[in-house]
């Protein structure tokens, strides 16, 4: 189905059987996601069974399904985005029980991942547009793990900009600060593929 020149307001609107599968809205328009790659889910399926082993409630892990409002910075951002995993805090289950997104008038997640897909478009997707729009909406740890250079970097919001925390590969733990007992490495998490 074809929308152009949407508002975020009048997206929102919009139930699931208008929407057909995820999109984002960029400059207006909805453009759909494409499904997620395999390796992508591999990794993401790894880390939240690793989430599930320390305790984090399974109702607070999402995968894939939870949209975060996202401010445009720069013309082509996307208004929303799609994480490939979102770790909500326990106010977000009641503002979520009818739609999961995240508004922009709502508390941040608590931690979001993505992991990069091949390609430079992606790289500069999840290096510099979804930074500096998940630094703007105070999310306070932003992950991303890279399957082509075999890295994981994480980054801590300070400032209302994310400062590198830690840059990981091989057989060295990873420190999450929101997760601290979560114990993994870059190799671990590439050899779930």
């Amino acid at each position: 189905m074809t929308y152009t020149k949407l508002s975020f307001e009048d997206y929102l609107t919009l139930d699931a059987c208008e929407l057909e599968c995820p999109a984002e809205l960029i400059d207006g328009e909805l453009i759909e996601l494409p499904p997620e790659a395999g390796l992508n889910s591999s990794i993401v399926m790894f880390v939240v069974a690793h989430l599930l082993a320390i305790d984090v409630p399974f109702t607070h892990i999402k995968p894939y399904c939870c949209e975060v409002q996202t401010p445009v910075l720069e013309r082509g951002d996307a208004a929303n985005r799609y994480p490939d995993l979102v770790i909500l805090s326990d106010e977000h289950l009641r503002l979520i029980e009818k739609r999961n997104t995240i508004t922009l008038e709502m508390p941040p997640p608590r931690f979001v991942l993505e992991v990069v897909s091949p390609g430079q478009t992606n790289r500069h997707r999840d290096y510099v547009r979804k930074r500096a729009q998940y630094a703007a909406v105070g999310i306070p740890e932003y992950v991303i793990v890279d399957p082509e250079a075999q890295t994981l970097t994480v980054l801590v919001l300070e400032q209302n900009n994310y400062r590198e925390a830690g840059c990981y590969s091989g057989d060295r733990r990873v420190l999450f600060p929101t997760f601290p007992e979560l114990a993994l490495t870059v190799t671990q998490i590439s050899a779930t593929s």
